[in-house]
């Protein structure tokens, strides 16, 4: 079994509920979800738009290959109604990003692990930081908490709470 991080990512519609259902197909088609981090509301990143998203980190435990991996994840995105269009950066139902595999490093037209964004992206490094701080990355041979504390990404990440609070009398 391999240990893969993937980012999970929605802005559009009822985005808890989408991480929701990528969860569930991740369990379903993937591997074992080991960790899975508190879910954040984001500022988007690249891209300018009226909504935040959610976003989250899972940990998975899988016996697919990187490219089998980014099969499914495209398989489940597509099930999700995730539309992919030509932009790059864009407000959308549901996005899984393979963040990490074990600790391969690879290089190919259509994947490249680890994702080379990590360290830029704070939407990333918080949730990432709360499961697994001292994961060292595979290139950089940086802790995770490392590189939060030296990101140069200012976006607000702050907890999500679909509920509110209620206030301690």
């Amino acid at each position: 079994m391999k240990r893969a991080f993937l980012g999970l990512g929605s802005d559009l519609g009822d985005r808890s509920q989408n991480l929701d259902d990528a969860k569930t197909g991740i369990k379903e088609t993937i591997g074992k979800i080991i960790a899975a981090s508190s879910v954040y509301e984001t500022e988007p990143w690249g891209f300018k738009s009226k909504t935040r998203f959610l976003n989250q980190v899972v940990s998975v435990d899988t016996d697919l290959t990187p490219s089998g991996l980014l099969g499914r994840i495209l398989m489940i995105e597509s099930q999700l109604g995730r539309l992919r269009g030509e932009k790059q950066y864009a407000s959308r139902k549901i996005d899984i990003d393979i963040l990490l595999y074990d600790n391969s490093v690879m290089e190919e037209a259509s994947l490249t692990i680890p994702h080379p964004l990590i360290h830029k992206r704070r939407f990333v490094l918080v949730p990432l930081c709360e499961i697994a701080p001292d994961l060292t990355h595979p290139v950089l041979k940086k802790s995770i908490k490392y590189l939060l504390k030296k990101c140069p990404d200012k976006c607000k990440v702050v907890p999500f709470h679909s509920k509110p609070l209620s206030a301690k009398l």
